[in-house]
């Protein structure tokens, strides 16, 4: 049983970010009031937010025809995302590009709007708990996300299994508490993550662990962490109407690279080479992806966007727009198994 000091401690973290629902930002200004410890630390998370954290946004400039543009408000004008190091920028802005876009809804919302794989907007806004906390467990000594069931004995059933069951957990929870107190353990679970010294350590974030069925670096985590925040924050927002822009040029050609990385140990050696470029803004890019001793097969051209659209499983390989030259079913292999990596 979490005892008012854990519970507190949690939450350390997202008071640092003003991130915090008012009912516990109450409880945890009492605790902080009693317990030296607890005080020490949400001090020095506080001062490590101000040194991070970027200059105040200047007021957005007047939107000559802002009906040319179908973004909200929130989304044309939200403040700046908390300042990390390189490889937790993209997951950082995501993040405020969905606490934006979550902010226009209130308790009477379309929060029962379906949006995707039988979800609707609170139950993505659950997955997203679900999904950021083997990541949260792993970079906060496993106190911060919240407890798990124990696990049956035998042995572990595959990533995606568990990912899907653990989804399927977190949704029904979810569903007996309201909206607000949902985004609040998401807003809470990443605050977390962006406080962590991993966010802004490269050097502790090179270290590799295991977590959803791969073993990669930790920056390469959170890089998956902000693709998905941001596809299903696009998966929010086009079910509402209201479109979400993609990331910013740096961190939508971090995503872009990660892609590959994972691309390209998937095709395997023996796979027909291919010559995949990538352009659009930003600039442009290319791998020979597949085998290094045979000549290149195929030419394909993708857009950044269509390229981490069609991994995060938002595109298929028949109607992604891409421009190809050369040997047409070995650039369909390229763009089948792209798409076959979609875990969200």
């Amino acid at each position: 049983m979490t005892t008012p000091h854990e519970a507190a401690r949690e939450l350390l973290g997202a008071w640092a970010l003003d991130a915090l629902m008012p009912g516990d930002e109450a409880d945890v200004t009492e605790h902080l009031g009693e317990c030296e410890r607890c005080a020490a630390e949400a001090a020095r998370l506080r001062d490590t937010v101000r040194h991070l954290d970027g200059p105040e946004a200047p007021d957005p400039p007047p939107d000559p025809d802002p009906g040319t543009h179908g973004l909200s408000l929130a989304l044309r004008s939200r403040a700046p995302a908390l300042r990390t190091a390189p490889h937790a920028a993209p997951y950082a802005a995501a993040v405020a590009a969905l606490k934006a876009l979550l902010g226009e809804l209130d308790e009477c919302g379309p929060w029962g709007t379906p949006v995707v794989h039988e979800w609707d907007v609170r139950d993505t806004v659950a997955h997203l708990i679900a999904a950021d906390e083997p990541l949260a467990r792993h970079v906060d000594g496993n106190r911060r996300a919240p407890a798990r069931p124990a696990a049956p004995a035998g042995p572990p059933p595959p990533w995606r299994v568990e990912w899907a069951a653990r989804t399927r957990e977190v949704i029904l929870r979810e569903r007996d508490r309201t909206p607000a107190q949902t985004v609040s353990t998401w807003r809470n679970q990443a605050a977390g993550l962006l406080s962590s010294r991993a966010a802004h350590d490269p050097e502790l974030a090179a270290r590799t662990v295991v977590l959803a069925g791969g073993r990669l670096p930790v920056a390469d985590h959170f890089l998956a962490r902000g693709f998905e925040a941001w596809v299903h924050a696009g998966d929010i927002g086009t079910a509402l109407g209201l479109p979400v822009p993609p990331p910013p040029a740096p961190h939508l050609w971090q995503l872009v690279r990660f892609a590959v990385r994972i691309l390209g140990p998937a095709l395997g050696p023996e796979a027909p080479p291919v010559a995949l470029t990538v352009s659009g803004e930003g600039g442009e890019t290319e791998w020979i992806l597949g085998s290094a001793d045979d000549p290149v097969r195929a030419q394909l051209v993708l857009d950044p966007v269509d390229f981490c659209l069609l991994v995060g499983g938002r595109r298929t390989p028949e109607g992604v727009p891409r421009g190809t030259s050369g040997d047409e079913s070995a650039a369909q292999r390229v763009l089948t198994w792209a798409a076959s990596l979609s875990w969200l």
